[in-house]
């Protein structure tokens, strides 16, 4: 049986956590703590933990914008994680696809995708 207490977290206790979509795409970066690590997986529901409400934070459940775990993967080190997700709707607060909407090209910063 898989042990949230096994990861390797900072000194906050948080550890990040990508949520990737089923095509690959890179939706988010956020934080969980090893109780939110527990809740992700008996529930299937991603759920982080906000550091400026110093609360759980089920992904989608104000929203609605769901993110379901396909995945759970742990990186080599133990102190990163990665989701594989089913999205409903935009995963970034700012009602895009993804939060990764900038890039920076020749110097210059570039959108790269309008809200929805």
């Amino acid at each position: 049986m898989f042990d949230p207490s096994t990861l390797t977290y900072n000194d906050q206790g948080l550890i990040p956590a990508i949520a990737q979509a089923e095509d690959g795409e890179i939706l988010m970066m956020a934080w969980m703590n090893a109780a939110a690590v527990e809740k992700t997986l008996q529930t299937g529901r991603v759920t982080y933990w906000s550091r400026s409400r110093q609360a759980f934070w089920i992904k989608g459940e104000t929203s609605g914008n769901v993110q379901e775990l396909l995945d759970f993967r742990l990186d080599c080190d133990r102190d990163c994680l990665l989701m594989i997700v089913r999205q409903t709707g935009p995963a970034c607060h700012t009602n895009r696809r993804s939060c990764f909407y900038t890039a920076v090209r020749d110097g210059h910063e570039t959108e790269l995708m309008k809200p929805l």
